[in-house]
């Protein structure tokens, strides 16, 4: 994940402020209390050994062993509680120019129902510890227990869930591969649009699995794991879908999460949600840690975004405020 450039954050700023919110939506986001709302038992310690288990494959990075076997990790775990699972292969290019194999897992509840909601997070870790205080490791990978495996933890979790408590509508699951391999900061490279991350997502949103798949909404969750956590209302996610931004952050608020789902606007970033929201024209929101004082979170892209940095009360939170999103609606 990358933040844009002061003027597009600007611009994005702008749009925001004078985008226009339906007067409905807003009603109902400020009528209705979420908290009686009733969802499966999120246990926050089967997400943490989730996490865990991705991390002790070792560094995802695309084309890696550790990559090959914790999706093909990822694949059986989902076919036990989902109806489909389907892999989509692609290949892409790096930066440099260097062709990159990667491997979208797209999972599916409900395939007969045309009310289908969209969740999703990158599964591979950063190939550079490009921002860690020791220039010595700029080139050694992450592992990315908060940057990627947290949210794939999260969906683990909602699926087993799901197959517990089944829901009526069609829920999705795709986990965007390829998506933090954007250019290292010690490379003079330089991608203007950044169309140089997040290329499992562009694939997918250019080539969905389903010929012309839509969606009502979606969610996105990265960095969802931290300790010390503060999502706050990204800009992209305000210009595209401020409405279901709004109404998520009011779940977060009736469960008695609002320390952590903070009403406050932060600056554009560029995460796999821009281009689901551009490419395939699905509005989609981005749950993602994002302090604008200490840019993501202390850890991102250094050596320790390790498992040592992940809070189950975090997990919990998130995987909650999602699933209630997802039975207030059945």
């Amino acid at each position: 994940m990358k933040k844009y450039g002061l003027i597009i954050l600007l611009v994005a700023f702008i749009l925001c402020f004078v985008s226009c919110k339906d007067k409905k939506s807003k009603e109902e986001v400020s009528t209705f209390n979420y908290s009686s709302v009733e969802i499966p038992n999120f246990n926050a310690d089967s997400a943490f050994h989730y996490v865990k288990m991705q991390c002790d494959f070792g560094p995802r990075v695309p084309e890696s062993k550790a990559h090959k076997d914790c999706g093909d990790y990822l694949v059986w775990f989902f076919k036990q509680y989902a109806d489909t699972v389907i892999e989509q292969h692609f290949t892409s290019k790096l930066y440099n120019g260097k062709p990159v194999k990667g491997r979208n897992i797209i999972v599916s509840f409900n395939l007969s129902s045309t009310n289908r909601t969209l969740f999703a997070a990158h599964w591979d870790s950063r190939a550079w510890a490009d921002e860690d205080p020791d220039e010595k490791n700029h080139k050694t990978p992450i592992i990315g227990a908060n940057d990627g495996a947290s949210g794939v933890g999260v969906l683990m979790e909602m699926a087993r869930c799901m197959k517990l408590k089944p829901t009526p509508l069609g829920i999705d699951i795709i986990l965007f591969d390829v998506e933090d391999q954007g250019t290292p900061s010690w490379d003079e490279t330089d991608v203007e649009d950044q169309t140089d991350w997040c290329l499992g997502s562009q694939y997918w949103s250019k080539n969905t699995h389903i010929p012309f798949y839509q969606a009502q909404y979606g969610i996105l969750l990265d960095m969802v794991g931290y300790s010390n956590a503060r999502f706050a209302k990204e800009a992209q996610s305000m210009y595209y879908a401020g409405s279901i931004m709004d109404k998520v952050w009011q779940i977060a608020l009736d469960r008695g999460y609002a320390s952590m789902f903070v009403n406050e606007k932060t600056g554009g970033v560029m995460d796999d949600h821009v281009w689901v929201n551009q490419n395939a024209k699905i509005p989609m929101i981005n749950i993602v840690q994002h302090d604008p004082t200490t840019s993501f979170f202390p850890y991102w892209h250094t050596l320790k975004d390790d498992i040592n940095c992940i809070s189950r009360n975090t997990l919990k939170a998130v995987g909650e405020v999602c699933l209630v999103a997802i039975y207030s609606a059945s």
